[in-house]
């Protein structure tokens, strides 16, 4: 970015002072979240102070240069909301249709159990059920030993076989195994 002098710095500003009220509004009537607004005016504010090598002079010139960079940010964002929906659509899809049992009370159920477990169990067994990763590659993404892992996966299949099944934890613990390190997608069963 090159250097302003001290004129050019309160063109700028003034420019941007002047504009920033209209900007606002223009914002706040194209947007859901009515704070997002205030946001998108920041945003333009400062991709507006990076092109300011590009600053038409006279007022109005720069009024509908502003207008243009609001306008570009917003389709921006509306594209990024787009997405993040259309990403939070499929993932609310899949959790419901691919839980493991297809079954929607079912699935349910188990989202519950799953959301009980305490923080890194839940990490794990999503990291493995949820997102295909295998125990070797959960534990290298969550920072523990394999090891850890394998054992904080035992202990979390149980809770959740136990959850699940409605049967106490000691008349349970013995019937099971631990999968491999290398096992893509063991199965919660």
């Amino acid at each position: 970015m090159h250097q302003l002098s001290g004129q050019d710095e309160q063109t700028v500003q003034k420019a941007l002072f002047a504009v920033a009220p209209d900007l606002l509004a223009y914002f706040e009537r194209r947007v859901v979240v009515r704070e997002d607004a205030a946001d998108l005016l920041n945003e333009t504010l400062l991709q507006a102070w990076r092109g300011v090598a590009k600053l038409p002079t006279g007022q109005e010139p720069q009024r509908m240069w502003l207008f243009a960079i609001a306008r570009n940010v917003l389709l921006n964002h509306n594209r990024s909301t787009r997405r993040r929906s259309a990403l939070l659509d499929r993932i609310r899809n899949e959790l419901a249709t691919d839980c493991l049992e297809p079954d929607a009370a079912e699935s349910q159920a188990i989202q519950d159990a799953v959301r009980r477990l305490p923080a890194m169990q839940r990490e794990l067994v999503m990291l493995i059920h949820w997102d295909g990763f295998t125990i070797t590659e959960a534990a290298q993404i969550l920072g523990v030993n394999a090891s850890t892992a394998r054992s904080r996966y035992a202990v979390a299949r149980r809770t959740l076989q136990n959850s699940l099944l409605g049967v106490s934890e000691g008349s349970t613990a013995s019937a099971r195994s631990t999968p491999s390190a290398d096992d893509p997608s063991p199965q919660i069963s």
